[in-house]
């Protein structure tokens, strides 16, 4: 004969073990997006992504999501374009999650933190460009330019 209060007991349980789990999880405690910020040197330079994200002046700050990799492309008039590449890699605040995730028993956790990306941070985060500027061209006298000129 089954007894009522087991089956209560053995639901309690069960709802604590999800909870833990969730409790875990990276795609719950940190999210699928983050922050990314762009800073340049000298600031106001206008930016592009190939995530197909940009901004007219630095520093600007994307919503980005944490399993992105992409180049981003900073410019500024009398300046040289400058592109960066941009990854992403297992967070310590992620790892955490994850061994959180295997703990509880939790593997269906970790897989969503997998195909979230919920793990990952993006690097390098802030990604700081130092802008080289154009050196101005000047015609020499062995240049045809300066040659007309004479």
């Amino acid at each position: 004969m089954h007894h009522p209060y087991v089956g209560r007991v053995a639901r309690a349980l069960l709802i604590a073990a999800m909870a833990a789990s969730s409790a875990a999880c990276a795609t719950v405690t940190r999210g699928s997006t983050q922050d990314f910020t762009v800073q340049s040197d000298p600031d106001g330079a206008a930016v592009k992504t190939t995530a197909g994200d940009s901004c007219v002046a630095t520093p600007c700050t994307f919503k980005m999501s944490r399993k992105a990799e992409f180049d981003v492309t900073v410019t500024k008039a009398g300046y040289k374009p400058a592109t960066a590449h941009v990854t992403h890699q297992i967070s310590k605040g992620g790892g955490t999650a994850m061994v959180g995730n295997v703990v509880a028993g939790g593997l269906i956790g970790v897989g969503v933190d997998a195909v979230t990306g919920a793990a990952n941070d993006l690097r390098p985060n802030p990604l700081v460009v130092k802008l080289e500027p154009e050196v101005p061209v000047v015609a020499s006298a062995d240049t045809p330019a300066a040659a007309a000129a004479n």
